[in-house]
């Protein structure tokens, strides 16, 4: 069987990483879990900690906050397995064939990268513009490793930099619908003035990426277009 590492970055996620912590543990289908706590202000890292008397976790405490980008590729340096499985802090609602939904194609070769999207979220499943950016995504080692030193500059544009690398690339990406599974938008965790400012600046984030990237878009409407003409 193949090993898999999961990863879990967290920024003042104290209220709910200790249930995510657990039910990737509980699920029996990883073989490390690494929790990077990016530079916390609230009691996420005192949870951590807690959860290290009762989990055998790696636990990995950025002094100050550094980006999601970054958080994720610390937590990839650190992994140990050639299959990394990414879980957002703030999820609830997390079971045991969500995680089999992930890295089923993976073990079995059907697909490069898989994204799997919480279907008790504002905006429909199936008319859901923003599927893509998902946090909870497993895929190849191998495959993410070239990219590295860009994901770690990259901060709220890490997934749309992973999304566009692999399309450049042709590789196979499937959509999972992850039944039940909740995922609070900003409004839920934070009032409205400061959901929107973090709406602006992730938005920047993404644009950013997509604009330092240019040579991967470029790549992609090539060979969309040798496609059509062929």
């Amino acid at each position: 069987m193949e090993k898999i590492s999961a990863i879990i970055c967290a920024y003042n996620e104290e209220k709910t990483i200790r249930d995510v912590i657990a039910s990737v543990d509980r699920s029996g289908i990883f073989n490390e879990i690494i929790v990077v706590n990016d530079g916390s202000t609230d009691n996420t890292q005192r949870v951590i900690t807690d959860c290290k008397k009762e989990i055998r976790i790696a636990d990995i405490h950025l002094p100050i906050n550094k980006g999601k980008g970054y958080a994720m590729a610390i937590g990839i340096e650190y992994s140990s397995f050639e299959i990394i499985a990414f879980c957002d802090a703030d999820l609830s609602g997390l079971r045991n064939e969500h995680f089999l939904q992930l890295t089923k194609p993976i073990i079995e070769n059907k697909a490069d990268m898989v994204l799997g999207q919480a279907t008790k979220t504002l905006i429909n499943y199936n008319f859901n513009p923003f599927k893509s950016f998902t946090g909870e995504r497993v895929l190849l080692k191998k495959d993410i490793l070239p990219i590295l030193e860009n994901i770690k500059t990259s901060k709220f544009g890490v997934e749309t930099l992973i999304n566009l690398n692999f399309q450049s690339q042709e590789k196979r990406v499937k959509y999972v619908k992850l039944e039940g599974l909740k995922h609070p938008t900003k409004f839920d965790k934070t009032g409205q003035s400061q959901a929107i400012r973090e709406f602006v600046l992730e938005g920047h984030q993404i644009v950013l990426t997509v604009f330092n990237n240019f040579n991967l878009i470029s790549k992609i409407i090539k060979k969309t277009l040798v496609k059509s003409i062929s």
